[in-house]
């Protein structure tokens, strides 16, 4: 690989060239300057008397034509130093050039051969520190940090394809045993039957919330907001809880809410999303009878939403790990309770409403997920 524009020596030619092209055009400058003056001070020779003869380099000139003879003479004298002058210049800086500049493009010639050893990979290449402290060492370091971003966006895109690619086979190796084991037996009734295509269900249900969260997540992380209007998240709350009331109430949840009006603008289908998952996570990942606390509060600058709510004990360092896609708060990886996406959701769409979330555990057990975004009111 080469990089566009940078031939294998096509730069240090340009320089040499230049710079040659340069010392050329000075000298010759200062040869025309010198011309003019050896011309005008010979001028100035004195007036001798009519008639008389000077000798000059062996050849006798009468006074009258003396100053016009020395001006030529002397002129052709310097041109023909200055001639030979311009030319071993003109060689010298090419040479100089020529070897100064290998020196200098050096490093830019390591950033070349790094550059061109790159491939997925190898992403491990560095350029490392360079002799010189100039503009080109902090091109190496920026290139060297790019790499690290790029290696960083490569890990984890394998991790994430690595992770959707067993959270999918999940669901599909469930249905594929149900299947196998049914069909191989010849005595299967029709109970039987109706128990394979109740699991088959549930695991097509699965496969399709984790597609359908896979999609959300690609058009959220690092997308804009498409649809901007004035949105309460105290009703985006209200909406929210609506959807997982009955679960709630199923676990005996008892749920506090305190929501004054806070207003943002953004996607309202998205917030509502991001609301709906906080309350999912807070329900689903919940003990029995255990608690809930909805929070939303308006401010000057940032319009905020907290939920709180009890569950297992959560390790304070792997809390920012539960904003990563797959990961769940206190539950097996396997576990059939969702596909560990929510909260990376919501982390997606809130950076892309310009906003922040920020996650804490609660004494005793449980998480508190803090969300900020940009006020309205």
């Amino acid at each position: 690989m080469r990089l566009p524009g940078l031939p294998a020596r096509g730069l240090r030619a340009r320089i040499t060239v230049l710079a040659t092209v340069l010392v050329a055009v000075v000298s010759v400058v200062l040869l025309w300057l010198a011309w003019r003056l050896v011309g005008d001070s010979v001028a100035a020779v004195p007036e001798l008397p009519p008639g008389t003869t000077v000798r000059v380099d062996g050849v006798e000139v009468e006074a009258s034509v003396l100053a016009e003879y020395l001006r030529e003479h002397a002129r052709q004298r310097m041109l023909l130093a200055g001639a030979v002058a311009f030319f071993f210049v003109v060689v010298a800086a090419a040479i100089l050039a020529w070897t100064f500049t290998s020196r200098v493009l050096r490093p830019l010639r390591e950033i070349t051969d790094t550059a061109r050893r790159l491939s997925v990979e190898s992403m491990g290449e560095r350029i490392g520190t360079l002799r010189t402290r100039d503009e080109l060492a902090e091109l190496a370091h920026t290139f060297d940090a790019m790499l690290d971003r790029l290696q960083a966006a490569f890990d984890a895109q394998r991790h994430f394809v690595a992770n959707a690619s067993h959270e999918l086979r999940t669901p599909l190796s469930v249905i594929r045993t149900e299947l196998d084991v049914t069909l191989s037996d010849t005595a299967a009734d029709e109970v039987e039957l109706r128990r394979m295509a109740e699991v088959v269900r549930e695991a097509t249900e699965r496969a399709e919330r984790l597609v359908g969260s896979l999609l959300l997540l690609a058009r959220t992380d690092g997308a804009g907001v498409a649809v901007i209007e004035r949105v309460d998240l105290a009703a985006v709350v209200d909406t929210a809880w609506r959807a997982v009331r009955s679960e709630a109430d199923k676990r005996g949840l008892r749920v506090e809410f305190n929501t004054a009006p806070a207003a943002t603008t953004g996607d309202l289908a998205l917030l509502e999303r991001v609301a709906g998952n906080l309350l999912e996570n807070a329900v689903r990942h919940n003990l029995d009878g255990g608690w809930i606390e909805v929070c939303t509060r308006p401010g000057d600058r940032w319009s905020t939403l907290t939920v709180r709510s009890s569950g297992q004990l959560i390790d304070p360092v792997t809390v920012s790990e539960l904003f990563e896609p797959f990961r769940r708060a206190g539950v097996a990886r396997t576990a059939r309770s969702g596909a560990g996406l929510g909260l990376s959701i919501v982390r997606a769409a809130v950076r892309a409403h310009g906003g922040s979330v920020t996650a804490e555990p609660v004494v005793g057990g449980g998480l508190s997920v803090t969300v900020q975004l940009p006020s309205t009111a």
